[in-house]
């Protein structure tokens, strides 16, 4: 099965790393900004785009405070659903910290797959700018990069 993979290198603490990708409040500052956590406190995140239901639902797994948030899709673009995101945070080099994103269990490598990860990698951009003084661009204010946004 073809995974989405990138690498980033954040001059941020870990710490703050691993909050951007671990909390609602992270989250809603570089990937889209109506996020909010399951009202049956299943330990779930949803994502939304514009719709009154969320494009995405997100159970987490396993969260390892400040090295690892695990999720799966539970609901969202078929070619989403059962996919597992992983990011994995860790020192690097002098004051970098890495993140490591990986999106594994896609059925095909077909076109939303190419989509998908150009948009993720855009929003990591957009996170690793957030936290070195920039500004991030999450959804709505993403850029559009074909007619699935």
């Amino acid at each position: 099965m073809p995974d989405i993979r990138h690498r980033v290198g954040i001059a941020a603490p870990q710490d703050a790393v691993y909050e951007a990708v671990a909390t609602r409040h992270g989250l809603a500052g570089w990937w889209t900004r109506d996020v909010d956590i399951s009202p049956d406190e299943s330990g779930s995140f949803r994502f939304f785009f514009g719709e009154p239901e969320p494009g995405a639902v997100m159970q987490v797994l396993d969260q390892t405070p400040p090295t690892h948030v695990g999720w799966e899709c539970v609901r969202g673009p078929d070619d989403w659903l059962g996919t597992r995101i992983d990011f994995d945070v860790s020192a690097g080099p002098g004051a970098e910290t890495v993140l490591r994103f990986t999106q594994s269990g896609w059925r095909e490598p077909d076109d939303f797959l190419h989509h998908c990860s150009t948009k993720w990698a855009l929003f990591l951009l957009g996170l690793k700018a957030s936290l070195e003084g920039g500004k991030a661009t999450p959804f709505p204010d993403d850029m559009p990069i074909s007619s699935w946004g």
